[in-house]
């Protein structure tokens, strides 16, 4: 799974492999059972950032009328940040939970500054991989806005066909905004076209 980081710092870095061995070796990697919450809805936010090695992780929320809300799905080379420096004594607003065995490198401000100063290459490398996820969330984001639920679901199944695979059905509607029962339909009207 080192092979995920080490893509990486070869696109974003120039680390000799001793500075990587020494960065991987300092790496806190943790393994998390399926059902695992990172963090609950309604406790106060543990400010710490997780990277997807394997596994899936769902974000989600309880609304007033006590239905969840999926809101996001992070699986392998993805970033979960869960921090706000400005508002350590709010609330989380939400819940992730690990929807299968999952592997993932954890990482916390106070040893990330200590890293970032050793290797100020990891610094940029780190903040390479946030701007490119930003963009892709701004633009993911425009898109679901924009478009049907049916293509919303097409858009899924293009970039991400493992995902309808990995996590339970009412789930995935939930993230789509729609019923199980139009998810269903949905599918069973793209598999005529086919």
């Amino acid at each position: 799974m080192k092979e995920i980081l080490l893509k990486y710092m070869t696109e974003f870095t120039s680390l000799s492999e001793e500075e990587q061995r020494a960065i991987f070796d300092a790496l806190q990697v943790e393994e998390y059972k399926k059902g695992t919450f990172l963090l609950q809805q309604g406790d106060l936010p543990v400010i710490k950032c997780y990277f997807v090695l394997k596994g899936c992780v769902r974000q989600f929320f309880v609304d007033e009328f006590g239905k969840e809300v999926t809101t996001n799905f992070f699986t392998e080379e993805q970033a979960i940040p869960i921090f706000n420096d400005q508002r350590r004594d709010e609330f989380s607003k939400y819940s992730y939970a690990c929807l299968e065995d999952s592997t993932l490198v954890v990482g916390e401000p106070d040893s990330e500054q200590v890293m970032y100063k050793t290797y100020s290459q990891l610094e940029t490398m780190t903040r390479k991989m946030m701007e490119i996820n930003l963009s892709e969330v701004q633009d993911e984001f425009a898109e679901f806005i924009k478009s049907s639920p049916e293509e919303r679901y097409k858009s899924i199944v293009k970039k991400c066909p493992q995902l309808v695979h990995r996590v339970p059905q009412h789930q995935l509607a939930s993230f789509l905004g729609i019923t199980p029962e139009s998810l269903s339909r949905i599918k069973k009207r793209i598999e005529k076209e086919k």
